[in-house]
């Protein structure tokens, strides 16, 4: 597959995001030992950067390895190969531990906001959870910078005390962006052009 490269939309620095030949392949098992009978090419060779600014759409057909991509890519399966860059860190072979504090810098916005939010936890204490997990803040002043997050997306204070299902579903998508990336919360969110990168996906 084609490296799909900057096209000027970013800041003119090194990409924030450089995926270089990757590869995943799934073993497919069978026959009383279990062995390796045949494999599954789901992602065969991707390459593109991904500058500051910039978005970036994986386009194709269902099954032809789009979410796998997105999966190898924040490590949450194995590649079999190939290199992952984030701002200029090799994050491709990271253990757990090494891999942990590069996770403020990866996000999910998953298709189905409320399925993504646990909902029996109050919505102030979903957002809340990164920086507690990260150490990045406790008390009254998680409290204020998760009320700063609510109102960056056009929600109250007052509802940080509500649950997921009190939400509409819009509001549940921007409750789950910010509770997916609110470690950086003073950092600016730019609008720029969208540039699509649209590739053929084959079966395999």
């Amino acid at each position: 597959m084609p490296r799909a490269a900057p096209n000027g939309g970013g800041n003119g620095n090194r990409p924030v995001l450089q995926v270089d030949a990757l590869v995943k392949h799934f073993p497919v098992r069978g026959g009383l030992l279990s062995r390796e009978v045949a494999t599954v090419q789901a992602v065969d060779g991707v390459s593109f950067d991904l500058a500051a600014g910039e978005t970036l759409g994986l386009v194709g057909e269902s099954g032809c390895g789009k979410s796998t991509t997105g999966k190898v890519i924040l490590r949450l399966i194995e590649p079999t190969s190939g290199r992952i860059t984030l701002e200029g860190d090799d994050i491709t072979r990271l253990d757990r531990v090494a891999m942990h504090p590069h996770r403020r810098r990866l996000q999910v916005i998953f298709q189905d906001p409320y399925a993504s939010l646990n909902p029996r936890m109050k919505a102030g204490d979903i957002v809340g959870e990164p920086l507690r997990n990260y150490a990045i803040a406790a008390g009254a002043e998680r409290t204020e910078r998760v009320g700063r997050l609510f109102a960056r997306v056009g929600l109250r204070a007052d509802q940080m005390r509500k649950y997921p299902h009190e939400f509409s579903g819009g509001q549940r998508q921007r409750l789950g962006s910010r509770a997916r990336s609110p470690s950086s919360p003073g950092s600016s969110s730019a609008t720029s052009r969208c540039r699509r990168w649209t590739s053929r996906c084959r079966r395999r």
